[in-house]
Order: structure tokens, then sequence, then C-alpha cells
């Protein structure tokens, strides 16, 4: 049966890491909407797509802290006090991890050590809820992808966010630190940074649409894929703290009925009315790096909340090159 939130999070008290981000502002504003008081908290890194304008909208409604939840001396004060802890805040480009895996260590190892242990600290009755990704899966496994599939994931970015949710699991059961896990692929929709691909494709291919510009298709473009759009991901991770039973586990969220980039494209070209695809060959770093058709076995959602993705693929696009072509200036100038 489908969980019913609406009245759960009244007075509620909630920390966001990574708040001003994409999905941190998306939930944000949903939270408020359901009356809770909520504190987020970003480092504002440039690239990966703070942004105060998400949060326009709530701005005089919620409290915001700039920093680092690499800094335990913040975290230990903020995390005292609140009722539930999305931790959204992480370095999140396969790319960037190989360039510089120590910064992956740093914000996606150690953050979340941090988080741990400030709650461990000074409050263990907090529940938390962690986005982890579909990168942890070891490439070209037997699809779709269950939570007990293969974990060996080739890429930096997939270790360090495999690591951080072993880390909640063992805080879990050693210390009693209410926490559940999620693994999710690409989500799409308003609010997201659309300066390059290194921090989600999806909506960087709808800016190149709208700015009527080539769209750049690798290989046959037919490599399947999981398109989430963040409306839907919102509403899971609203109700995964809610029931008890989900606690320790980890859950899949993702659209189990899989489409590809080049079917993604034609629809930004069909509902931007510009841009243009152009295939190309696969560079070396992202070939290296691919790990063939992914999409997720949501059954166990489905078993334990009721959950499955409501938007389709052109719906969600639809909505979402709505939302940048009104407020394009808040975004295109901010990048």
């Amino acid at each position: 049966m489908l969980i019913d939130y609406k009245e759960e999070y009244q007075k509620k008290r909630v920390l966001i890491t990574g708040g001003l981000g994409f999905i941190g502002s998306n939930l944000a504003i949903s939270l408020v909407e359901l009356g809770a008081e909520v504190q987020l908290v970003d480092a504002m890194i440039p690239e990966y797509g703070g942004n105060l304008f998400n949060i326009e909208a709530i701005r005089n409604k919620v409290s915001i802290n700039f920093c680092n939840i690499t800094d335990i001396n913040a975290i230990n004060y903020l995390v005292k006090d609140v009722d539930y802890i999305f931790h959204l805040a992480g370095q999140g480009s396969h790319s960037v991890s190989i360039v510089d895996p120590f910064l992956d260590i740093e914000c996606n190892m150690m953050a979340t050590l941090n988080v741990l242990e400030a709650c461990k600290k000074n409050n263990r009755n907090a529940k938390i809820i962690f986005t982890g990704t579909r990168g942890q899966y070891k490439p070209k496994i037997s699809l779709p992808a269950k939570e007990d599939s293969d974990m060996t994931p080739n890429t930096i970015y997939g270790v360090t966010n495999l690591a951080a949710e072993k880390l909640l699991l063992i805080y879990h059961n050693l210390f009693g630190l209410k926490s559940v896990m999620t693994r999710i692929s690409n989500v799409y929709g308003p609010r997201a940074q659309m300066r390059n691909n290194k921090y989600g494709v999806p909506n960087w291919f709808l800016r190149l649409a709208i700015d009527d510009q080539e769209i750049p298709i690798y290989g046959s473009g037919k490599i399947k894929r999981d398109f989430l759009f963040v409306e839907d991901l919102i509403d899971a991770l609203l109700m995964l703290p809610l029931k008890e039973e989900c606690f320790g586990e980890v859950f899949n969220l993702g659209v189990p009925e899989p489409s590809n980039y080049l079917d993604y494209a034609n629809l930004a070209i069909q509902h931007s009315n510009s841009g243009r695809i152009r295939m190309v060959p696969f560079p070396k770093e992202s070939e290296d790096q691919e790990a063939g058709d992914y999409y997720p076995d949501i059954s166990k959602a489905k078993q334990f909340l009721g959950w499955e993705p409501k938007v389709s693929l052109a719906e969600g696009i639809e909505k979402t090159i709505a939302y940048y072509k009104k407020y394009r200036t808040n975004y295109w100038n901010h990048q």
C-alpha cells in the first residue's frame, strides 16, 4: 500500500546536506509544503550546482548553512535535535573521480563518516536517508539490477559510494543509527546544473536542445538507461523513513522500463522545438568507464512502500523544458 506522508512531516526538523543542489532543493520545497522545519547545508562548490534560486519560492521559510560537511565541528552542531537527515551531498561525477580520487574519498566517504559520527555522539534518534548510485553495481550485470546483484564497481565514484553505503549499514547495526540507503541512476528535472555532462547527462541534453545546439550521442545511442523524473524520486525519499522495516535496507529507485539516450534526445528536440543530434564515437575516457545497459528492479520499493514512478519520460521532459525556458537566466547565467 502506498505510504501517505502528507501529515508525517508537520513540525518535524529536517536537515538536508547538499540542500541547494538539484535533488536537495526539490526535496526542500516538498518538505516546506508539508510543514517541516528545514535546514539546508551546502558548500556552494560551483561545479556541483548549488544555486540560491533553486529555493527562491521558500527562501524565507528555511535556514541555510554555508559549510562543507567535511567540517566535523559544523556537522556536530547541525545534527543536534533534528528528526531526519537527508544526506545528498557528495562528489557526483565519474570523470572527476578519475582525475581527483582524493576528492571523492573526502566528499563521499569521509563526509558520510562525519555525519554518522556526529549522529552517534549528538543525536542517535535521527533517521538518515542516503542517496547512492547505480555505479555501485558491476558493469554489464544481469538485468534488471537487483539490490543483491554483484557490487563490483569499475569506477572510483562507484567505490566511494559503495563504501559510504557500507558505513551507514555498519553504524546501523553497531550503534543503532536508523539509516536507509538508496541507489539511483539518471535523475532529471528542474533545478539541476546544466553546464556540462559531468554531473548529469539528461539535463545537459535539455540545455543543448533549448539552445538549438548539437546533442552528441555516443556510439549507437541505444545503450539502455532508466531516466527518473525528480518528483518521483522525491516521493520515494519522503516515504522511506516513515516505515520501520526500511531501516537497514537498500532500495533501487528508478524506472524499470528502460529507454536510451537517442530516444531521450529526440524527445528533448521534439518538446523544445530546437536542437539536433550528432552521432559521435565514444571518447576513450567514456568508453573505458561505460557500464553497458542498466535498468533497475524496483520490486522491493513496491513491496515496502507501494512506490513506483508516475511521470512518463515525455511528460517529465516537457515539464523540465518549460521550467528552464521560464527561468533560464537563473541557470544559464548562473553557470
